[in-house]
């Protein structure tokens, strides 16, 4: 009978039997651990970029929801071109994009040709920081907007020097309140707008065609810059022609001299040519018939407490001497006229102008030589930051403008405002269009458009009725 085989039993054989199972095992968990925090780290990162993505694009809308609500503004205008719309939506979109140089950012903009919409979207390519564990290393986000406009806007401020520095300046507690139209600078100047001390400009669109000077704070909103030139809206607007001189009575004037048109007398006046302007002054209350007044040759002067009031009125300037100084304890209410050739036009001058004379420097002459110093003369006007060619000097320091009803258009004319008190805030309505517009001192200039609440026209080109603007996503 045969006897089974014993085999040794090897106690080191059963250690390595162990220690081999256990070295399977320890690498199924690490294997099993090292998926999982794979996983881990995909989903938490996958988290993250999501995140990212989801504010990124929050960031993208906001800038293409401002940038088309800024583009539609500027289609209300009824200067406004497809070009103008453009830019200024692109560059309302970027302004608040913030793209980076690292992220590949596309922005199309297109403006309906009946101009009654205006549409951006913006994409962006977003590297993403946990992708590779997903094999996605980057992702598109993108946000689009449309503006349709149902109406016009009103354009209540142009200044046409397409170069010089400070076209529209404010300077010291000047401030210009436009609620409901829009400030626009066609210089294209680096400094084209500025802003200056503590000087305040309030409007529902500021536009610069080129850049501005000064703390954002000064502008509400702050001003877009790079807008495209709106040109002049009134350029082919007829203007009244100069006729024979008209010579003021001589109930006028307290001696009986109409030679110089100089007066110092209660008076209704007619209209007529003005030849070599008119000075109202000491105490004079003047009234002007409904109808065209042309200065021509010589200012139109109100100082020493003189008045003057007309209502259905136009001025118009012609000649280098020609401008307007409505000194400090002046008096003034004037409103346009309702039809006619200066229909809406309350001030306009003729479109050239050679050697002109600042009446202020005249005036302080004419005091120095024969009224001081009974007679305060009044400061010097403010020097412009710029000027590309000559322009005539339309200044009103009176603290009692208030009524200025209609439109001002200045193309070869510098309006300065350094009153301190608050000028045409009881019109209706005040358009200004002008080379240069500049504000200094403490005065507060309304610009209202309350267009139904008078019967003076808006002139073609700047003020048609309100709009609204519906905005879609």
């Amino acid at each position: 009978m045969a006897v089974p085989c014993m085999q040794r039993f090897d106690p080191s054989d059963e250690r390595s039997r162990r220690a081999n199972l256990w070295a399977d095992r320890r690498g199924g968990v690490a294997l099993i651990f090292g998926l999982s925090a794979t996983v881990l780290i995909g989903l938490v990162g996958g988290g993250i970029d999501y995140a990212r993505l989801s504010y990124r694009r929050s960031q993208l809308q906001n800038a293409v929801d401002v940038g088309t609500l800024a583009g539609g503004n500027t289609l209300k205008l009824a200067s406004a071109t497809v070009e103008s719309v453009k830019g200024v939506t692109e560059q309302a979109v970027r302004d608040n994009a913030h793209p980076l140089p690292d992220r590949p950012f596309t922005l199309t903009v297109t403006v309906a040709s009946d101009k009654t919409s205006v549409f951006a979207r913006a994409e962006e390519t977003v590297k993403l920081a946990f992708g590779a564990f997903v094999g996605l290393r980057a992702m598109t986000v993108s946000a689009q907007a449309r503006a349709n406009v149902v109406g016009k806007m009103r354009l209540c401020m142009l200044t046409l020097d397409d170069a010089a520095p400070g076209a529209f300046n404010l300077q010291k507690r000047a401030e210009v309140t436009a609620d409901g139209c829009s400030l626009y600078s066609n210089s294209t100047n680096a400094i084209g707008m500025v802003g200056g001390n503590s000087a305040i400009a309030k409007a529902q669109t500021i536009c610069s065609a080129g850049g501005y000077s000064g703390p954002r704070a000064n502008f509400a909103p702050p001003p877009q810059t790079s807008c495209p030139s709106l040109g002049d809206p009134l350029k082919d607007r007829a203007l009244p022609t100069p006729g024979t001189c008209t010579p003021i009575p001589a109930s006028a004037n307290s001696k009986g001299d109409t030679s110089k048109n100089l007066v110092d007398q209660s008076v209704t006046l007619d209209p007529g040519t003005y030849c070599g302007g008119l000075h109202i002054t000491k105490k004079a209350n003047v009234t002007l018939r409904a109808g065209v007044y042309v200065l021509k040759d010589g200012p139109l002067v109100v100082d020493q407490k003189g008045s003057l009031t007309g209502t259905d009125v136009g001025l118009f300037f012609t000649g280098d001497q020609a401008g307007l100084l409505f000194d400090k304890l002046s008096t003034v209410s004037l409103a346009a006229p309702t039809t006619g050739i200066m229909a809406g036009l309350l001030i306009a001058e003729d479109r050239t102008v050679g050697d002109p004379v600042d009446p202020t420097a005249a005036i302080i002459s004419f005091i120095g030589a024969l009224l001081s110093p009974l007679t305060p003369a009044p400061s010097p006007t403010p020097q412009p930051l710029g000027l590309t060619r000559p322009l005539r000097t339309y200044r009103i320091i009176s603290d009692n403008a208030r009524t200025m009803l209609g439109t001002i258009y200045l193309p070869a004319g510098r309006l300065v405002i350094d009153a301190d008190k608050p000028v045409a805030d009881q019109s209706a309505y005040t358009v200004i269009v002008a080379a240069q517009l500049n504000l200094y001192e403490g005065p507060n200039l309304y610009l209202n458009a309350n267009y139904d609440g008078t019967s003076v026209p808006v002139p073609k080109g700047v003020g048609p009725l309100p709009g609204k603007l519906l905005l879609t996503q």
